[in-house]
């Protein structure tokens, strides 16, 4: 995980009370409707790890940084937690069904991660991925954004997952809710923000000053406002591991799916499998011929 990932420690208390929450019927999406064995990456303080628990699956939450799971263990006690990155997953080979990556997989070295991720996850498991995005279609919500200085960008992550040859059948679904912000959320909202959080005391309260300014003109007061977002969900599933044969790449088809139900085609990649016959085509020391199988 890069340093700027490591900055939320400092602010675990205000990710805590400003971050949202991601919807229970993206969640269910992204996991499936029965129970599995769950291994949840970048958990922070667990705003998703309280969905997929109360969805009755077994999670074993992990993060880099000890006091984001300090507030995840104050209001989740019986998940099983661990301190570690994406980078190298604390678990053996072949344990999870599902590794799960909920506002964190821009933070990971991907050439790193998705190796461990496909070493921990059981043959035909799924590594999924959502990000709560704000919908600043919204002109007060491209307000609010200029503030937090960090503007949204799309965070599709189909193609370095299925560049990586370890995961295939990528499929995206987005599903809109809206987050109860007040006068006191919406500067935790703010200042929990990674390029925020690492500023001086006197730079983090001129941003709260302004925060607070910002909802005083478009505020409700004690009825806070409602700051609506879109949770884009992805999944996909490992390749199945063959061991001694190399892989190599061919376009497939990759499905979208609305919240709305609409499919549209594009194209990724799935493996070929090159397997070698010992005759006519040697290699170093030895005499062999090369037999391409391409199952397209």
């Amino acid at each position: 995980m890069s340093d700027q990932g490591r900055v939320f420690g400092k602010v675990a208390e205000s990710y805590d009370r400003g971050r949202p929450s991601y919807p229970r019927t993206a969640v269910e999406w992204l996991v499936g409707p029965m129970p599995m064995s769950v291994l949840e990456l970048g958990a922070g303080t667990g705003k998703l790890t309280r969905t997929l628990v109360e969805l009755g699956h077994d999670v074993h939450a992990t993060d880099p940084d000890e006091a984001m799971l300090d507030v995840l263990r104050r209001h989740l006690p019986d998940v099983r937690t661990s301190v570690g990155s994406a980078e190298q997953i604390p678990a053996p080979d072949l344990t999870y069904d599902v590794v799960v990556v909920g506002q964190a997989l821009h933070w990971f070295d991907l050439d790193k991660a998705l190796p461990e991720i496909a070493r921990v996850l059981n043959p035909g498991g799924t590594l999924a991925m959502a990000w709560n995005e704000r919908d600043e279609s919204i002109p007060w919500v491209r307000k609010l954004g200029r503030l937090i200085e960090n503007p949204v960008e799309s965070a599709d992550p189909s193609e370095p997952v299925l560049d990586s040859g370890l995961f295939e059948g990528v499929e995206h679904a987005r599903y809109d809710f809206w987050q109860t912000i007040d006068r006191s959320s919406v500067v935790d909202l703010v200042l929990s923000r990674s390029n925020l959080a690492g500023r001086s005391d006197e730079e983090r309260e001129a941003k709260r000053r302004e925060v607070l300014a910002f909802y005083d003109d478009y505020g409700r007061g004690m009825d806070g406002m409602q700051l609506p977002y879109k949770c884009l969900a992805y999944r996909a599933t490992v390749v199945p591991r063959v061991p001694g044969r190399p892989v190599v790449e061919t376009p497939v088809a990759t499905t979208f799916i609305s919240s709305g139900g609409s499919l549209t085609d594009t194209a990724h990649s799935l493996p070929r499998i090159l397997d070698s016959i010992a005759e006519d085509r040697p290699d170093p020391g030895s005499t062999g011929s090369m037999l391409l199988i391409d199952f397209r």
